[in-house]
């Protein structure tokens, strides 16, 4: 078992950039595909990205490539999602999960219920 600990939110204005990390206890980072989702006050639970354990292949929702990007460095454990070029509409509390590795199906990727771990997420807010 893996428990994902997200930080780095924060308020941020529309244009700004900020990172979000996310580590797991345990000694089995370095064995599972780990992702981030949001969810917007009054929104489904959606995904943003996701890498898998060796570092590829990485996945991003078509609403923050090229804006945003994630990284994960096994040796020190961490995962990070970059994310530049912030708009009002990124604003929610950013999740990261965890499972075994990444399903190649885009909607089976792109469901909550296809990862079993998940953390207690961390609030974005982007104003204008």
């Amino acid at each position: 078992q893996v428990q994902p600990v997200e930080s780095g939110g924060g308020l941020v204005h529309a244009g700004d950039s900020l990172r979000l990390s996310c580590t797991t206890s345990g000694r089995t980072f370095t064995t599972y595909a780990l992702v981030w989702f949001r969810q917007a006050p009054g929104k489904e639970r959606e995904f943003v990205a996701g890498i898998n354990w060796s570092g590829g292949p990485i996945y991003y929702a078509d609403s923050v490539k090229g804006r945003f990007t994630i990284t994960r460095d096994n040796v020190e454990k961490v995962m990070y999602l970059q994310m530049n070029d912030l708009k009002p509409e990124d604003t929610a509390v950013y999740f990261c999960a965890a499972d075994r590795g990444l399903y190649t199906d885009a909607v089976r990727r792109s469901s909550p219920g296809a990862y079993p771990y998940w953390g207690q997420g961390t609030q974005v807010t982007v104003s204008l």
